[in-house]
């Protein structure tokens, strides 16, 4: 773990700078691609996209929450995560999530779904989301769909509504 990382809130200067962190850590432009076309979506909420920087002020990773629905339901979609492939492994991401999913607590959000590593989301408090009887739209092996209650109020069951960016 790295202790110098810091998390805040996504500015319009960072614009730029996350997009080349989301183009270096995966291997298409497809997810940077996304973040872009979020940023113009209803999906897109002010104050949940998060990026973490190093004790120089770099910018090294981002998270990102958008909204999305289980049935009827407001949740909030945590995609793309991405740190850049020089400081993988090291907790930046794990800063730019926990910053993230505490400023959606802050702003009264409820429910947070993930569709991901199932052996990495659990530390946040995600647990399997067909045990809620959460479903995705599309064919996922059980596992990696997760979803997490904010205040700990009961996760609503339903198929998630992912916002028309990701295609789904």
């Amino acid at each position: 773990m790295h202790s110098h990382w810091t998390a805040r809130p996504e500015t319009a200067a960072d614009i730029d700078a996350v997009r080349d962190i989301v183009l270096a850590a995966f291997d298409t432009p497809l997810e940077a691609d996304l973040v872009d076309a979020l940023r113009a979506d209803e999906a897109w909420i002010d104050g949940l996209s998060h990026v973490t920087t190093d004790a120089d002020g770099t910018l090294v990773g981002h998270a990102l929450l958008t909204r999305c629905r289980i049935d009827d339901v407001p949740a909030l979609c945590l995609a793309p995560v991405a740190v850049h492939p020089d400081h993988q492994g090291q907790g930046a991401g794990a800063v730019a999530i926990r910053s993230a999913l505490e400023a959606a607590r802050e702003l009264g959000e409820d429910f947070v779904t993930v569709l991901g590593h199932h052996a990495y989301y659990p530390r946040f408090g995600f647990e399997r989301a067909a045990a809620h009887r959460i479903r995705a739209p599309f064919d996922v092996p059980e596992e990696a769909l997760m979803a997490l209650s904010l205040r700990a109020a009961p996760l609503p069951p339903g198929t998630i509504h992912y916002a028309k960016p990701f295609g789904i």
